[in-house]
């Protein structure tokens, strides 16, 4: 069997500490130097949410070539690793997503994308906007940094490399939710998981992590609100929805205003299209409303989907029209363990310094991450990667064609997830 660095360190007469750190610290280095140049390679060939084939096979090589069990194929195109310590130890689970979005990239990059897809009927650009790249290449090197170091490892390391966090297209299912249901954690269920995502709004080389609850749930609704159809010059011979539509878009607003505890949690409730009609003097059969639904408590996220139908409904009521609410259930609240989040906080604060941990406001924006942390303990932690001297207040934010990721934050990103995987490994 393969001695590893350590016991090498530890038995050889000619190999010394001091030559043992530098050549971790070389090969780290190498790593960081692969990680750049696969999240390149991923950036000029990015995938849609479910089609990650590319990036799928590029993943399970990589995994392969380390020795460990893979699993391909789940939840459509994700990837599953099992890296096995010569100890015995805990399970954690270590999470990636893969896809990409629908933009058109705009920023001047030698390995920018140039690759479109079909997206709800339409052709569109397609591009890591939000940083899927970076997530599968930082641990594709957490993968090679642990593999160096199984002999020494007590436990276990589940790298999980997901499909469709961006949401699955129309009519599939996908993501975390599709890969739990498959039984991602039935045979053995993480003792923790763990997933880092780069945000544009902390400087490059900054983390940040908060405890509890860290991000939204984000539920989808649609509003079908049905009047009577009539001329223009004529309102009174039927029932005008598009008034209607006007009056249940003002009494919504008032239920996060008037109608629930906003000493709690923060929650928002945005109206994001209005369809309807097709002439100036046709006042039209129906029209549709869409939105979203963002809160921190799971309670309150129900009480307010109530609220919904019913201020909908009664609002529509009011002029005579009628109004059917339908809501699809999406990302649940993300908490963060704040037993978790407490013990890896020196580990994050070794990696980056006291200064550059910080702990980030809520965030309103939603992650299917949660999940996972539903299931068992989990942290979500942000990797700054705005450049030295730009304000990240000011600049391209994820989702932005103009998204730019600072590379130097990269290596900060593999030597964080692979001290808390190592602390993580060693406490639970």
């Amino acid at each position: 069997m393969r001695r590893s660095l350590l016991s090498l360190a530890l038995t050889s007469t000619f190999f010394t500490l001091p030559a043992l750190a530098a050549t971790q610290a070389d090969f780290a280095a190498e790593v960081a130097v692969k990680v750049i140049d696969w999240r390149r390679d991923l950036h000029q060939h990015p995938e849609l949410s479910n089609r990650e084939f590319r990036t799928a096979r590029l993943v399970a090589e990589h995994l392969k070539s380390l020795g460990m069990e893979v699993q391909t194929g789940m939840a459509h195109t994700g990837v599953v690793g099992l890296l096995k310590g010569a100890k015995p130890g805990p399970l954690i689970a270590l999470r990636a997503d893969m896809d990409a979005l629908p933009v058109t990239e705009k920023v001047e990059l030698p390995f920018a994308s140039k690759v479109t897809d079909s997206y709800r009927g339409q052709t569109v650009g397609v591009m890591h906007a939000c940083g899927h790249d970076t997530h599968v290449a930082m641990l594709m090197g957490v993968a090679e940094r642990l593999a160096a170091l199984r002999n020494d490892l007590a436990g276990e390391v589940m790298f999980v490399f997901q499909p469709a966090e961006e949401g699955a297209p129309a009519g599939e299912e996908g993501g975390a939710e599709l890969l739990l249901k498959q039984g991602l954690f039935k045979d053995r269920k993480p003792q923790a998981v763990f997933g880092m995502h780069v945000t544009s709004n902390l400087p490059a080389g900054t983390i940040g992590v908060r405890p509890g609850s860290a991000m939204a749930s984000e539920d989808s609704f649609s509003i079908k609100i049905k009047g009577r159809q009539t001329h223009g010059s004529r309102p009174w011979n039927g029932v005008d929805p598009i008034v209607a539509a006007a009056q249940v878009i003002n009494s919504v607003q008032t239920i996060v205003s008037r109608r629930v505890d906003v000493t709690k949690a923060p929650a928002v409730v945005s109206f994001g299209a209005i369809n309807g009609g097709i002439r100036s003097n046709i006042i039209p059969d129906e029209v549709e409303l869409i939105g979203t639904i963002r809160s921190f408590d799971q309670d309150m996220r129900a009480h307010i989907k109530t609220l919904l139908a019913d201020t909908a409904a009664s609002s529509a009521q009011a002029l005579g029209a009628s109004a059917e609410t339908s809501i699809e259930q999406g990302y649940p609240v993300l908490v963060n363990d704040p037993t978790l989040v407490a013990n890896m906080r020196p580990v994050l604060a070794s990696v980056v310094g006291k200064d550059k941990l910080v702990e980030p406001g809520l965030i309103t924006g939603a992650e299917d991450f949660a999940f996972y942390a539903q299931q068992t303990p989990g942290m979500f932690f942000f990797l700054g990667i705005t450049p030295p001297g730009k304000d990240p207040a000011q600049v391209a934010s994820n989702h932005s064609p103009q998204f730019f990721v600072d590379e130097s934050a990269l290596g900060t990103g593999v030597e964080a997830m692979t001290s808390v995987a190592l602390k993580a490994l060693n406490t639970l």
